[in-house]
């Protein structure tokens, strides 16, 4: 079926109406929240734990989420990270584990043997060692998640009733949450500070159960008994979940109840972070919200319309404005150790500074073009902060600053294209020191990007992904974000640079679906998320491409399939209601999805089709 260009009409008619379904989104603060999916590790993880504490005093909110995990297991048995994602063996074990606080166990039978049925066809079997091989095998040497996971099931009875079983999981080293945290930066080694609640809970209960063998080691793990567990109480944020994550908090609350500590303070806090952060469906999602993300996210998506101030009035924009700036962290972070400046993904106290946000939240900043002293100050900080993140690489880590090791220190692609864009955004602003510092920024997360892109074109992102794609990556994510990220540097890029460009569109537009849309890559169904951000970015190419460089891209062709997508996006968001794809990936490489990004990206979208002038090119 020959695919239509939209005419101006029914594209302004379309966007209108997604421009006011995600102002309707809007919290009566102003702001955005957003709504995660609900996640079956987390509602297992979650419920197990008020089991372990107290069964009678929970059993309501254990069979309602015993209940949904049964309504939302997939076909073949088992459960993935979320109602959409395949079914994989660290969640699907979890759920399995956390039938055992059921009250009435009869009544769940047939769930608990179809996942027993899906364990024994990935696994081998349901014997404790082919059990361990195959969740060791899925995380490999990152222990932090792995090791909670076969504990739950060991506290469960899921690998055998032997206290053998401690034996063959391997302990997490809690003593080394005592050791200053300058060592590890004088070794070498990178600070992997989200894992310490995971690392003192599930490794004390190591403890408790089997005594190391040294008798050093058990030594100096004794003597950290008492430290570790108080510096997990100076970690824990006043709602009590640490990283605002239902998994981790209930990690560490059963592992302590188990370790005879159900009426410790880190426990209390914790089960109050999990009753409060229950849905009415009694499942849990993977983290409280992302409310700062998505709501930057929508500002800079609203942007991109040149109505952008008929959308959000003035008193709107300053309340915003002032969010925005009651969110940056202006104080050493108690959790990660990360300098002041930043900002966290979400505006609870759980959450801990990110490059991603900080460059997402200047960007917003400048669009909402209220420049007054306290921004000035916010974002001189904001950039400090990220031009000290930088590694030696050249390349944006997430967290800190590192050896690009784990994910947390690793340089990803298209959180330094995000970089790259916020700077260039505030170059102007800046002290004419931090400029020159912020230039050779720019000069370096450049050479990064042309080092990181691949062969074909594309580049990975780190913290996004699509379930059915080769490795699981995403790159049509990664690709579209490190084009928008350096459309505001086109002008300026050499040749080297520019035909880094060419070859990354080239892919782009190679990928596409014959009816107009884009899967991560070309095999794969096409998504709104995925097919608005490749229009997003190839509109970004024509509204910001110098005229005086027409040689390099025909602009009329990619405009042409941009065209098509757009009217693919327009049938695909034509009801108030659309779906979502899990893309998004949490720590531990835990799959989510989140109800506004396909509005948010495709009110971007479509916005920047709106605004292409061919004529001026």
């Amino acid at each position: 079926m020959k695919t239509m260009h939209p005419d101006k009409d029914i594209l302004k008619k379309s966007l209108d109406g997604l421009i006011k379904n995600l102002l309707d989104s809007r919290t009566p603060e102003g702001c955005w929240l957003g709504c995660l999916s609900s996640s079956a590790l987390s509602t297992a993880t979650a419920l197990f734990a008020l089991g372990i504490v107290d069964k009678k005093q929970y059993q309501p909110q254990i069979q309602k989420g015993l209940d949904w995990l049964c309504e939302n297991s997939n076909t073949d048995g088992g459960w993935g990270d979320t109602p959409q994602s395949i079914s994989n063996i660290g969640t699907t074990m979890l759920c399995w584990s956390a039938f055992v606080v059921a009250d009435n166990s009869v009544q769940y039978e047939k769930t608990v043997t179809s996942a027993e049925k899906w364990l024994i066809k990935n696994a081998g079997s349901l014997e404790a060692e082919h059990l361990l091989k195959a969740v060791n095998a899925k995380y490999g040497k990152d222990r932090s998640f792995s090791s909670p996971i076969l504990t739950m099931c060991a506290i469960a009875g899921r690998l055998n009733s032997s206290e053998n079983i401690w034996k063959s999981i391997t302990p997490l080293p809690f003593e080394l949450a005592v050791v200053p945290h300058g060592f590890y930066k004088s070794i070498g080694l990178p600070v992997v500070s989200y894992a310490l609640p995971a690392l003192i809970a599930v490794g004390q209960l190591h403890f408790h159960r089997r005594k190391p063998i040294n008798p050093v080691t058990g030594f100096i793990r004794y003597l950290s008994l008492n430290k570790t567990y108080n510096i997990l109480t100076n970690i824990q944020p006043e709602n009590g979940g640490f990283l605002e994550a239902a998994p981790l908090t209930a990690f560490v609350i059963m592992t302590l109840a188990a370790a005879g500590k159900k009426g410790s303070i880190v426990v209390k806090k914790g089960l109050r972070f999990l009753l409060d952060s229950v849905r009415k469906d009694g499942s849990w999602p993977i983290d409280t919200n992302l409310a700062t993300w998505v709501t930057t996210l929508s500002i800079n998506a609203l942007a991109a319309n040149p109505d952008f101030n008929n959308f959000l009035s003035l008193e709107d924009r300053k309340n915003l404005q002032q969010w925005l700036l009651s969110q940056q962290h202006r104080k050493l972070h108690p959790y990660t150790n990360a300098d002041p400046g930043g900002w966290a993904w979400t505006n609870s106290p759980g959450a801990v500074p990110d490059a991603d946000d900080t460059a997402g939240t200047l960007l917003a900043l400048h669009n909402l073009n209220l420049f007054d002293e306290s921004v000035l100050q916010a974002v001189n900080a904001a950039i400090k902060w990220l031009l000290n993140l930088q590694n030696k690489d050249g390349g944006i880590p997430t967290f800190c600053r590192g050896w690009n090791k784990l994910p947390f220190d690793r340089s990803s692609p298209d959180i330094t294209a995000h970089t790259i864009a916020a700077l260039a955004l505030w170059l102007d602003k800046l002290s004419e020191p931090m400029k020159k510092q912020a230039h050779r920024a720019l000069h370096n997360a450049l050479d990064y990007l042309a080092r990181k892109q691949n062969a074909d074109g594309t580049w990975f992102p780190l913290w996004f992904g699509n379930q059915f794609a080769t490795t699981q990556q995403n790159p049509l994510y990664g690709t579209a974000k490190v084009l928008t990220g350096l459309s505001r540097l086109f002008s300026q890029l050499g040749s080297e640079r520019l035909k880094m460009v060419q070859k990354a569109v080239s892919w782009i537009l190679s990928i596409q679906h014959s009816n107009g849309g884009w899967g991560a890559e070309k095999s794969i169904t096409p998504s709104i998320e995925e097919t608005a951000l490749a229009v997003d970015a190839l509109a970004a190419l024509i509204n910001q491409w110098p005229a005086d460089r027409k040689d390099y891209f025909p602009l009329e062709k990619i405009h042409s399939q941009s065209l098509k997508g757009t009217s693919w996006l327009i049938e695909n968001t034509k009801n108030t209601v659309f779906s979502h794809s899990p893309i998004g990936l949490y720590f531990a490489r835990l799959w989510y999805s989140e109800e506004l990004y396909p509005l948010i990206f495709t009110v971007s979208a479509l916005s920047k089709v709106q605004s292409v002038n061919l004529q001026q090119k």
